[in-house]
Formats: C-alpha cells, sequence, structure tokens
C-alpha cells in the first residue's frame, strides 16, 4: 500500500543490501560509551521517577543534580580505571552551573557532543528564531570552552524539530544521533529531505547509532528494569553484534546519564560491562562518536563530495 505519511529523511535501506566495511584494526564492531550531563531549569515542574512532579519540583530537580554533585565523578573514577574513552553530551548550563565537570572531561581528552543549553526545554517546541538563537548560543560556548569547533549533536528528549537537521549543517555540525535509534550503522539522512541512504549526498547529514532501549533512563526509570537485568541485556548485545559482525559492520553503543548510572548500586554492574568490553579489545574498536563519524566519512564508497 502507499499513501501513507513517511519520514522521507532517512529512506527504506535494509542492512542486507548494504556495502559492509571495516573499522581501524580490520575489526567489525565500534563502540562507543555516552555520557549524558545534564542541567534543569529549576521551578519548572518534570518527570521525577514515580510521577510528574509539580512547580517547583524540587524533589525532581534534586534528584538530577545528584548526577551533578556526585554521579559524574563516580563515573569518572570508574572510566579512568579502566582507561576508556567517554563520549560526553552535554547541556552548555553545565559550563556555568558546574565548570568543574567540563574541565575534568577535557583533561581526559573526552568528546564533548552538543545538547543544547539545558533539558529543559525540547527544541520540537521551539520557534525558528528560539531554536537558530539556541544553536548560535551552544555553538560558540562549546568551540570557545574546549578551543575545538563541536562535531556532534543529541538533541535534548531527542526530540529535534522538523529544521534541525538543516540547522544543524549550517551551523558546522558533521553528525546527529536524534535519528540513531532506526540503525545499527552510520548512515545518511538528508538535509532537504530528498535523495538520502547510506551514502553521502550533497545534500546529506550523517546519522550514527545512539540507543533508545540501552539507554538507562527509559530502561531503569520508566521499564523499571534492575541494574542487573539493564547491564546484562548490554553484554548480551555486545556478544551478539560482535558474534554478527562478521557479516554486518556495527555500532554497539550504550547511553547513561549521570544521576542514574552513577548511583553506587548500578555503577557496580556498569563496572562489569565495561571489563566484559576490554575483555574483547583485539576484536572491538572502542572510541568516540567524532572518530566513528570520520573514519565513515572517508570510507571509499562515501567519497563523492
Amino acid at each position: 500500500m502507499t499513501g501513507f505519511p513517511d519520514f522521507k529523511r532517512i529512506p527504506f535501506n535494509p542492512i542486507s543490501k548494504r556495502r559492509q566495511f571495516q573499522w581501524p584494526g580490520g575489526v567489525r564492531l565500534a563502540c562507543y560509551i555516552a555520557l549524558n550531563l545534564e542541567h534543569f531549569i529549576y521551578g519548572e515542574g518534570g518527570v521525577d521517577l514515580d510521577r510528574t512532579s509539580a512547580s517547583p519540583n524540587l524533589r525532581s530537580y534534586l534528584w538530577r543534580e545528584y548526577g551533578n554533585r556526585v554521579g559524574v565523578w563516580r563515573i569518572l573514577d570508574l572510566f579512568d580505571e579502566m582507561e576508556m574513552p567517554i563520549g560526553v553530551i552535554a547541556n552548555t548550563a553545565i559550563y556555568g552551573h558546574a565548570p568543574e565537570i567540563m574541565a575534568a572531561h577535557r583533561a581526559r581528552g573526552d568528546e564533548i557532543i552538543g545538547h543544547g543549553i539545558t533539558n529543559s526545554k525540547p527544541l520540537a517546541v521551539m520557534n525558528e528564531a528560539e531554536e537558530r538563537a539556541m544553536f548560535e548560543h551552544v555553538t560558540a560556548t562549546l568551540t570557545e570552552a574546549e578551543d575545538r569547533s563541536p562535531q556532534g549533536w543529541l538533541s535534548p528528549y531527542l526530540a529535534p524539530s522538523e529544521r534541525t537537521p538543516e540547522l544543524l549543517v549550517e551551523f558546522g555540525y558533521k553528525y546527529v544521533l536524534d535519528y540513531g535509534m532506526v540503525d545499527d550503522q552510520p548512515f545518511w539522512c538528508d538535509i532537504e529531505p530528498r535523495n538520502g541512504g547510506n551514502e553521502m549526498t550533497t545534500t546529506s547529514l550523517l546519522c550514527l547509532p545512539y540507543p533508545i532501549e540501552l539507554n538507562d533512563q527509559p530502561a531503569m526509570i520508566f521499564r523499571r528494569d534492575s541494574p542487573e537485568k539493564f547491564f546484562t541485556h548490554a553484554i548480551e548485545q555486545f556478544d551478539e553484534m560482535l558474534r554478527t559482525s562478521e557479516r554486518y559492520t556495527q555500532v554497539f553503543v550504550i547511553s547513561l546519564h549521570s544521576f542514574i548510572a552513577g548511583q553506587p548500586y548500578r555503577l557496580k554492574h556498569l563496572r562489569r560491562l565495561l571489563k566484559h568490553i576490554k575483555s574483547h579489545a583485539a576484536d572491538v574498536w572502542v572510541t568516540t562518536p567524532r572518530e566513528i563519524a570520520a573514519h565513515y566519512t572517508n570510507l571509499p564508497f562515501n567519497s563523492c563530495i
């Protein structure tokens, strides 16, 4: 049947029909760990552990603020112990609210990925002037603070507007994570929209895999998975992707939030996952989204521009 509304930016393209490729070192599985660092506006309500909080949302605000005061530091200690990089998805409000956090990630050499100013207002509810002003502020803040322009973007709440991809290209971003739940490989989406698919065109924006299932917030807060169950699922996902990588080149991703994964009883299970990944170091490329994007963009079949 035809005539149904469709998301035309990403035409259907089955993984079984695509050209396969290798990551650096000849491996077929890449891996990055995404850590969301977020700041919320006090007094505007918000989703709490078990209910919607009315203004001034003190319980919801303080729960999230634990991630900035404590959780992120526990996570940093663990990743230092494991000697693994982090893809840091950060609201720029963190630079003013908790500058020590961003300094710590900068010292590690972690990639900083644009994530709006705060998580209190999705792009999807902004008008064009508001969204453009937000991109101007975020891009300038990240460029000045990190001494390099940001390459990647994730919209707050995974809620971009219809014009977000065009604005990302206009402001110089090289890849976006917003649409990544649809695939296990990088792919190109249209910025107009037309053409598209898994090969670059002059009007394409690169999309990287980003999970909605292996994401601690929907899994452990909304679905109420235990930490043991969630991180066991992550290990099972990693193992199956590694097994099938002989046929399909893939990207393993897990998304964490400092106020969730940074709780001690959850952190012990995150350590279990990281140790498991490191035990397969010869067969997986553990890296950052920026490096994945650069490698994929430079593959021969993406050389049309």
